[in-house]
């Protein structure tokens, strides 16, 4: 009984163990995906739902931006659209 006891113990720290560096760095490939409205082409901007030609023109003659949320500040796009972008964009700084 002991030894099954120990043989599952061991299953599961080897199971968390191998698994482990996989969730740390889940959000480091998260924030590698993305787009950084300060340096994004129009055409990937464009990739993002409600942001067409012109709206992704917009997004480029307003740049730099401190942060995402002036992106609904300037008035560049509704909250709307905002809403469904926010978690798909970053405004990194220089």
């Amino acid at each position: 009984m002991r030894s099954l006891i120990r043989a599952t113990m061991l299953a599961a720290a080897l199971a968390f163990a191998t698994a482990a560096p996989a969730l740390l760095s889940t959000p480091a490939a998260a924030q590698a995906s993305l787009i950084d409205i300060n340096t994004a082409s129009k055409d990937t901007l464009e990739t993002l739902k409600g942001i067409g030609p012109a709206r992704a023109e917009a997004i480029v003659k307003g740049r730099p931006y401190k942060g995402k949320d002036e992106l609904v500040q300037k008035k560049i796009v509704p909250q709307n659209v905002y809403n469904d972008i926010k978690d798909k964009i970053i405004a990194r700084q220089k």
